[in-house]
């Protein structure tokens, strides 16, 4: 009888020793489960959040009709040109490169005020600049006197980096407005004048495809003293022209509106 006591027993701490053990491996395969899952979502978590500016550009319709009713223009005004002049004041600009014995500011600085006299006076005109001053819209979209946009132009100070990508998303979202104004109608016409890379090439890239993708503003460059590389540089999208020297500069910016006479009005998009 004590042996069968002791048989049953032993059964019994062996039965308990292995649920426990069963219980341990049960945990372990669950640590082990959850440590693989969280190595699944880590990659997750660490993908960059979707850029606002290429999210908010991918409306079908465009403009976007929000504009209100007072705001828009008199049917004599839709089929105005629009022209938003992106100015390079980068530190660069202050070399001598391809530009003779001035700075490559000075040169640019009169082939723009000169292109401007050029500009139809019934289109409109607005400045970017970046600067040593700083990032600004230095002339609002309009019909402004000319010389006023003229003045800004001659104030700039080369020292800064290259913030073209802000300068195209601005100069997107003012066009973009003054559209709405017109019901879609009319030219719109980003010009730059650039001597270096963008501080982030491939943020700008993005930013063109998707000013590309979902509106009808061209996009035209002028890339002075600088490789034919750009990020701006689109084949069959953009408008580039590569300037080695400042009459190839003045010639880039006449081509600007020279392309501007052979443009249909844009009536839908």
């Amino acid at each position: 009888m004590k042996k069968l006591l002791y048989i049953c027993g032993a059964t019994a701490l062996l039965l308990v020793l292995s649920l426990v053990l069963s219980g341990c491996g049960d945990d372990a395969d669950q640590r082990n489960a959850t440590a693989r899952q969280k190595k699944k979502i880590a990659p997750q978590q660490q993908q960059s959040a979707p850029d606002p500016f290429e999210q908010a550009t991918g409306s079908a319709v465009w403009p976007p009709s929000e504009e209100k009713q007072e705001n828009i223009l008199p049917a004599d005004q839709w089929a105005l040109k629009n022209y938003v002049m992106i100015f390079d004041g980068s530190g660069s600009m202050g070399d001598k490169r391809c530009s003779g014995n001035k700075t490559k500011s000075t040169v640019a600085k009169k082939a723009v005020a000169d292109w401007a006299q050029s500009v139809p006076a019934d289109a409109n005109l607005g400045l970017i600049v970046f600067d040593q001053q700083g990032f600004a819209v230095r002339q609002q979209l309009g019909l402004g006197d000319r010389q006023e946009f003229v003045q800004q132009v001659q104030a700039v100070v080369p020292g800064s980096g290259t913030p073209l990508t802000q300068a195209v998303r601005t100069a997107y979202k003012i066009l973009t407005a003054q559209a709405g104004k017109q019901l879609g109608y009319g030219e719109y016409h980003m010009v730059i004048v650039t001597d270096g890379a963008a501080n982030q090439p491939e943020k700008l890239t993005g930013t063109v495809n998707a000013v590309l993708a979902h509106s009808p503003i061209l996009i035209s460059t002028i890339g002075f003293c600088i490789a034919d590389t750009h990020s701006l540089n689109q084949p069959g999208r953009t408008i580039y022209k590569a300037a080695d020297n400042p009459e190839a500069l003045r010639q880039g910016l006449q081509d600007v509106l020279a392309e501007s006479e052979s443009f249909d009005d844009v009536t839908e998009f």
